[in-house]
């Protein structure tokens, strides 16, 4: 089978997050695969490993995101792609990543396509329907279960509450959720061998396309950090003479009655 795997960096789950200029402070800060491409990754690993063929993983961004595909290779990909848009692509949305990697799927011939439900960063979820529109083939979202057979797949994805089972034919675009699998860490061997394994860079010159093929479809006016919480409050007195305190401050302070 011909797996691809969509891939973002992000900021460390456990990083403190804070603003410089009016945009994200990326100093010093670290970085790591999206939690929920791991899930991706080693899920497509384990369809090869069941099925035959080699994974791929593709990441749109800058040369920094080297170290995260190497990653990737060592926990067992085949190999890897980064499309660099640092010096054509000044502020990209989900539109932009997406056209982009459409843009380079579409001659692959791939069988099965896999990305994180969300990255953490931006969580928007958009990016893997995108792509499966571009390229015009089925996509589902959220899963936690995947089997192949010949040329389909049997699926449970996660809804809220509950889950449901679906069936869709290859090629297929699916989107992994938390409980799909336990993605591996990468063993000393599998490090050792990453660094021999093809590493591709390719810009938008390489994809035919032009900086307004992928200028973004939205705009960011402002970043800003939530509201630090205030202490909460603690009545005192008799019973009732806190259930006359708290109905008035719920009306006054709070206003929801």
């Amino acid at each position: 089978m011909n797996i691809f795997v969509l891939m973002k960096r992000t900021f460390d789950t456990e990083e403190k997050i804070s603003l410089s200029g009016g945009k994200i402070n990326e100093d010093g800060a670290e970085f790591i695969i999206n939690p929920y491409d791991e899930y991706a990754i080693e899920e497509a690993i384990r369809v090869r490993d069941a099925q035959g063929g080699e994974v791929t993983v593709v990441t749109v961004g800058t040369e920094e995101a080297e170290k995260q595909l190497r990653t990737a290779l060592a926990m067992g990909a085949d190999k890897a792609v980064l499309i660099n848009t640092e010096d054509d692509v000044e502020n990209g949305d989900q539109f932009t990543t997406a056209k982009i990697l459409a843009e380079f799927l579409k001659d692959k011939e791939a069988d099965l396509i896999l990305g994180g439900n969300v990255a953490i960063d931006g969580g928007s979820g958009q990016v893997g329907p995108r792509v499966a529109e571009l390229l015009g083939i089925p996509y589902v979202t959220t899963i936690t279960k995947l089997e192949i057979d010949g040329g389909t797949a049997k699926i449970v994805r996660d809804i809220e509450g509950d889950s449901e089972v679906v069936e869709a034919s290859l090629p297929l675009l699916v989107t992994a959720q938390q409980g799909l699998n336990d993605p591996r860490y990468p063993s000393l061997p599998g490090i050792m061998k990453a660094k021999k394994k093809p590493l591709d860079e390719l810009e938008l010159d390489d994809l035919d396309l032009e900086e307004d093929d992928v200028e973004a479809k939205t705009k960011t006016i402002e970043i800003f950090m939530p509201p630090k919480k205030e202490a909460g409050r603690i009545l005192q007195g008799d019973l009732q003479d806190q259930v006359k305190e708290l109905t008035q401050l719920l009306h006054s302070e709070a206003k929801v009655i």
